[in-house]
């Protein structure tokens, strides 16, 4: 996953590839997934490495945004990659999205809690814009 994606260290190319942000993400009971970059023409049945679905971001207090992490969606399922299933996300759901299948991948920060749960304790959402991004 870090080799197929490093690109993504810097925002721009996100962007670039049309990836667009939502607000950032925190857990009622601490920790974080960040800012997600997502781009919405690749959620579909396929899942690819190289094209994960969202890419995550920590944001820091000089405004910087530093990679941490992938997320492959998928809309139907069960699906899974290399071997590690997905997680069912039913709807309604705080995103206002129809059910889907997701799988985080804390490649480039640790995540004490595994390195495909939801919300890593050591990711904050603290440094991130109010509004607009």
């Amino acid at each position: 996953v870090r080799d197929a994606n490093a690109r993504f260290a810097d925002v721009a190319q996100a962007k670039a590839e049309g990836y667009g942000p939502i607000p950032c993400v925190s857990g009622i009971d601490g920790g974080a997934m960040g800012i997600h970059y997502v781009n919405p023409k690749l959620i579909d049945d396929k899942v690819e490495i190289d094209h994960p679905e969202a890419v995550m971001y920590e944001p820091g207090a000089d405004g910087k945004l530093t990679l941490v992490g992938v997320e492959y969606i998928a809309d139907k399922g069960p699906a899974a990659l290399g071997g590690q299933l997905f997680a069912f996300t039913n709807a309604p759901n705080r995103y206002g999205l129809p059910a889907f299948y997701e799988l985080h991948v804390w490649a480039w920060k640790a995540n004490p809690t595994g390195t495909f749960a939801d919300m890593n304790p050591t990711v904050s959402c603290d440094m991130a814009p109010m509004e607009g991004m």
